[in-house]
Order: structure tokens, then sequence, then C-alpha cells
């Protein structure tokens, strides 16, 4: 890997509308680009909207969604990291031939090639497939790029086989933070008043994204993901309104010690820029401990316990 100048963008996306969603995306590779960027991160589902999509038929779904790398989207992506000469994650939903959707995760690369990550995990709609393999690719900046897409990130194994792929780099995509979650000590719901009031008291919302439901919520496994994989990690996320939930932003760089590189606790979009050293990578801690594994004691790992649950059950509570 060579030094990579590496961004994360946090941005409200507009529900349903790919159009001004991709001008976002647009001008902010633009500002990327006058800045020396060579990769850029975009959140999880940023072109449709995420959470409305819950709300959604399959009709519907399937009218938004479009297929992927031959769709207007992708080409989009692809026509602008060759024109500014940088990569470009960003997220949809995908259309397969066959009808099958997917929250799906866009890599344009440079050269023309594009790469697509579907969400193992995926549970905001039932009509969306969960997809069944890791994503890791090489790219013409010297450096191997895997994806996770949000839930994808919070199993470690994910994490680990990501890294056993030879990732150094993670584009970790997001639309979290304020999230009514089933566990009781883990997000939580952000009062919508406090983001419509944020430019006469910016303090009361920024608070909010600064603590436990938002970065102090990150600040419990975002960092180890970096570091006990040692992997570069680049965090996107969604701010401000999504359907009845306020994300929390917090866009951030970490390094492969799961030091912040650089972040953001800005309540609207923003972006956040930093250098990847590669000289981290060789003596890392978590590169050590890669090569320290012993295979032969994880067959557990690979089989059912019978404690397993659809993601649907174990996120939303479903039956």
């Amino acid at each position: 890997m060579k030094h990579v100048r590496a961004a994360s963008v946090q941005f409200e996306a507009r529900p349903g509308d790919k159009a001004a969603n991709l001008e976002t995306v647009h001008r902010f590779t633009r500002r990327a680009a006058e800045q020396g960027v060579e990769l850029i991160a975009f959140p999880e589902c940023c072109l449709t909207g995420y959470w409305f999509l819950r709300r959604l038929g399959r009709e519907e779904l399937s009218a938004l969604a479009e297929p992927v790398p031959e769709g207007p989207s992708s080409q989009a992506l692809r026509d602008w990291a060759e024109q500014y000469g940088l990569l470009i994650g960003a997220g949809l939903i995908e259309r397969t031939a066959d009808g099958k959707l997917y929250n799906t995760y866009v890599a344009a690369l440079p050269d023309g090639t594009c790469h697509r990550h579907r969400k193992l995990h995926a549970f905001v709609n039932p009509h969306l497939e969960c997809g069944s393999e890791f994503t890791v690719f090489d790219t013409p900046l010297s450096c191997r790029v895997g994806v996770l897409i949000c839930y994808d990130n919070n199993l470690v194994e994910n994490a680990r086989a990501t890294a056993l792929l030879g990732a150094e780099i993670l584009l970790a995509p997001h639309q979290t933070g304020g999230c009514l979650s089933r566990s009781p000590h883990a997000m939580g719901l952000i009062d919508r008043a406090l983001w419509d009031n944020r430019e006469a008291n910016p303090q009361a919302i920024e608070a909010e994204f600064q603590g436990p439901k938002g970065r102090g919520w990150l600040m419990r496994w975002l960092p180890a993901r970096a570091h006990d994989n040692g992997l570069f990690v680049v965090f996107s996320n969604g701010v401000g309104v999504d359907d009845d939930e306020i994300r929390t932003g917090n866009a951030m760089i970490l390094d492969p010690y799961g030091r912040i590189l650089a972040e953001t606790g800005k309540a609207g979009e923003d972006m956040v820029v930093a250098d990847l050293d590669p000289s981290l990578l060789a003596d890392c801690t978590g590169r050590r401990w890669l090569q320290a594994r012993r295979p032969e004691l994880y067959g557990l790992l690979t089989h059912p316990l019978g404690i397993e649950r659809s993601i649907r059950e174990v996120r939303l509570g479903e039956k």
C-alpha cells in the first residue's frame, strides 16, 4: 500500500430523490478532488434514502432500485471516478436481472471498473435479500479495499474475514446513531426539535451527537474493528432527519491502531480528510494478532449453536 488521502462524508439524504442525492455526491467529490483526495466514502443508501425504505412495498422498492453496475447511478459514479481520478463509494438499492433486491454499496474506481458489496445483514425491508459474499478488491491506488455496510461491521467475524482477505482499508458506510435500539444501553432516539433548532442552539444537538446516542456508542466498538484487524477504517454516516429518527453523523477516519485521524461533530453535512500512512500497517497490533491465529481452534465459529436468529428478529424483534 502507498500513501492514500481519504475522505469521509456525512449528509442528509432526500428520501427517494436520487437526482438530488447524486448532486450532493458530485459536489463533495469535486471538493475532495480539489484537496487531493484519492478515496471518498459516502453513507449507506445515500442515493436512495434509508429508513423510509421500511415502509415500501416490493413494487415501490423495485421501482426505486436499479441494476449495478449498468444502472444510471453506478454509471454516474464511474464517470466521476474517472473524471476526478479517485475511488468513490456510495450506497443504493440494487435490482438484479431476476428481480432480487439488495442493499448495495458501489465502489467506482478511477480506471473505470466498478465493485459492489451487498449488505450481509439486511433488515430494513423484508423484500431485501442478504448478501452472501465478502467484498475485497485491489485498486489503482496500490491498496486493497474492503467494504462492510452498517450492521455488517457490528459482527466481529465480518471484519476479521475482510482483514484475512487482505483488506488494508475498510469502507464502513452507515445509517446509524439516534436509533431506537432494542438494547437498553445502546443509542436511543434524539428529539427532532433539537435538530430543527440546530442553528439557534447548535450546542444542544451536538451534545447529543457526541454523547451515548452517537459518538459515545461508536467508541465502544468501532476503534476495535480497526485495531483488532489492522485496518484503516473510513466511517461514513447519514446526518439529520432519516424518516422518524435523527442520524448523528460523526464521520471519521481511523488508523490501524484504532486512533482517530479525523472526525467531525457537526450537526450538518460535512467532510473529513486524512492521510493514510502505510508504514503503520506492517507491525501494528492487529496484523501481529492475525499472524498469531490458530485456525485449528476456531471450528466452533462455523457451526450453528441453535441460538442463531434471522437478522430482522435480532434487530427489529420480529418473530
